[in-house]
């Protein structure tokens, strides 16, 4: 049986391959069971989250990701999310792999927001602005990377020296990333809009959002997160990774439908790679995703990394 640790996982995941995998699993799809959601205290810090996401192809391989979100972690000096994946065969149900299920998640999550952006950003999106300093966010902007002509890198986070922090490792892997103090001004000029934060609120108004931007909602996982307003879904087009997931769970969502704020969802990642949709129609439309996470996506990471060397 493999042991994948979380620098093997990075290593066999590169985006330009784990993005056309997304692309064949969600047109192919798998069984997908509802997902295990349960809540759980811990003392003297906010509540967590335990995860159950199974996944399985039938003569293929039988996937469970075991996920603890803890947001107090990081007084703890310790990630926010972690997690362990178990691959199976699918014909015997004999154990192949133990798979850092927090790297898997970081790559998976990156390169869904990238496969949206396959279809709704402007094929000329040249300014990516990141919104949240966490783990996800250098991901995400080598997954934007791989899928548009990005020349400009912004990030911004609550707090500035993080943000100039990542900005410097980055910069160490030669991208043109710098760190903005002003948040408005960046999202008004970017033509792709990233957030990955633990927000409550709106971080993001729908009025910045230039002709033509891309909004990409990777935060907020429950019905009561918010990473931006009415106004972004009332001025764009929204598309979610999974109906199933994002109509239930995402605040991004779930909040402007029950105020009707939001009229629709035009649709989702399914849809899109099978071509029963259309992605952006036109260069001056704002285009909004969502994304909440799916098990697909942790199966076709998990067949990647075993077969990859």
């Amino acid at each position: 049986m493999q042991t994948l640790d979380a620098t093997e996982v990075e290593r066999r995941l590169d985006f330009p391959t784990l993005i056309e995998r997304l692309r064949d699993m969600f047109r192919a799809g798998c069984e997908l069971p509802t997902r295990h959601h349960h809540p759980v205290r811990v003392p003297e810090a906010p509540e967590a989250i335990l995860l159950l996401m199974p996944a399985w192809q039938v003569g293929k391989h039988i996937g469970v990701k075991t996920v603890t979100v803890f947001p107090g972690n990081g007084a703890k000096g310790l990630p926010a999310v972690m997690g362990i994946y178990t691959l199976l065969d699918g014909t015997t149900g004999q154990p192949l792999a133990l798979i850092d299920g927090r790297m898997l998640t970081l790559r998976r999550t990156a390169a869904a927001s990238a496969l949206a952006a396959s279809y709704l950003a402007r094929e000329d999106a040249g300014h990516h602005l990141m919104i949240g300093t966490g783990a996800l966010a250098p991901h995400l902007i080598q997954a934007h990377a791989a899928v548009r002509p990005i020349r400009r890198v912004s990030v911004w986070g609550r707090n500035a020296e993080t943000a100039r922090t990542l900005a410097r490792s980055l910069q160490a892997k030669g991208l043109a990333v710098d760190a903005t103090e002003d948040l408005e001004a960046a999202a008004r000029s970017a033509d792709i809009v990233t957030t990955a934060t633990l927000s409550a609120d709106p971080v993001v108004k729908g009025a910045w959002l230039k002709a033509g931007a891309h909004l990409d909602l990777v935060g907020a996982y429950t019905p009561k997160m918010r990473e931006t307003d009415d106004d972004s879904v009332r001025r764009g087009r929204v598309y979610v990774d999974t109906r199933a997931g994002a109509m239930k769970e995402a605040g991004d969502i779930v909040q402007p439908l029950a105020s009707g704020a939001l009229k629709e969802v035009v649709g989702d990642l399914f849809e899109l790679t099978r071509g029963q949709i259309g992605g952006r129609v036109s260069s001056g439309e704002i285009t909004v995703f969502k994304s909440v996470g799916t098990a697909l996506e942790d199966l076709a990471a998990a067949q990647l990394a075993i077969e990859a060397r």
